[in-house]
């Protein structure tokens, strides 16, 4: 993993304009309709908010977080949402939109005639949709401090957070993308996908599942994403907050070492 992507990132000048390119082109081809789709994407989110934070809420006295304290349900689930939002975006732009332009468009085969590398297509894309994801996380984060279920200084700090999250994703997505067949294939992405939204101590907290699955739990990106967010806006995650860093942060070094290696042996074969 190293080996294939330290040196692309050494050439940083290089590397950051022809991916930048990507980004350029991207942004070129939007059309009105893709507006409303960003418009979608961060309305569902809010809407479990309300439902199920605030709705459900009403039904619960209070969440207790490891370190004892008890916060309203609406407080412990928005972070989550956030963590979901980040997933949701990124995840929509290096699946769906990614194996269209691959698969069907041809769009890189094009591509790596000029000077741009599969890597680079592959950063630039990642990129592209945490411009998407980003979007999504800066409007979640502002609903959140309008109904006061963090700060200001906290939001501020958990934009970071919510971007590396849609990196994480965006760059697993991609490579999982470059192993579909067809459409079809993306059903079981999307049934893993909404497993984790479930079952990511999204709604409850993963210390009320049995020992054995509570560490399957534990062991998924939604759940670190999820763990360091609400550390984030909340508290009382302790210094776990780092090694939820470092396994996103793994996670998108993976995923871009074996998206651009199957670019490599796709485009070029």
């Amino acid at each position: 993993m190293v080996t294939l992507v330290l040196p692309r990132l050494l050439d940083t000048a290089g590397t950051t304009r022809r991916s930048a390119s990507m980004v350029e082109r991207n942004v070129a081809a939007l059309k009105s309709v893709y507006w409303l789709l960003l418009i979608s994407g961060f309305v569902e989110p809010v809407l479990y908010l309300l439902s199920i934070g605030f709705g459900v809420g009403r039904l619960i006295d209070g969440i207790a977080l490891p370190d004892g304290r008890v916060v309203e349900y609406a407080v412990f689930v928005a972070p989550a949402m956030l963590a979901a939002s980040a997933m949701t975006g990124a995840l929509a732009e290096t699946t769906f939109n990614f194996f269209g332009k691959f698969k069907y468009q041809k769009l890189y085969d094009g591509i790596i005639a000029t000077p741009v590398r599969p890597f680079e297509i592959a950063l630039g894309e990642l990129s592209w949709a945490m411009v998407r994801g980003s979007a999504y996380s800066a409007a979640f984060l502002a609903v959140m401090v309008t109904m006061g279920l963090t700060t200001g200084g906290r939001a501020l700090l958990a934009f970071p957070a919510a971007v590396l999250t849609g990196f994480a994703f965006g760059s697993a997505g991609m490579a999982l993308s470059t192993f579909m067949r067809s459409w079809q294939d993306f059903d079981l992405m999307a049934s893993a996908q909404f497993t984790l939204f479930l079952f990511s101590g999204t709604f409850i907290p993963a210390e009320v599942y049995p020992a054995a699955l509570r560490w399957l739990v534990e062991v998924t990106p939604l759940y670190r994403s999820v763990h360091l967010l609400r550390d984030v806006c909340v508290g009382g995650g302790g210094w776990w907050g780092l090694a939820d860093v470092l396994y996103l942060l793994a996670l998108t070094a993976l995923g871009l070492t074996v998206a651009s290696r199957r670019m490599v042996g796709l485009l070029y074969r």
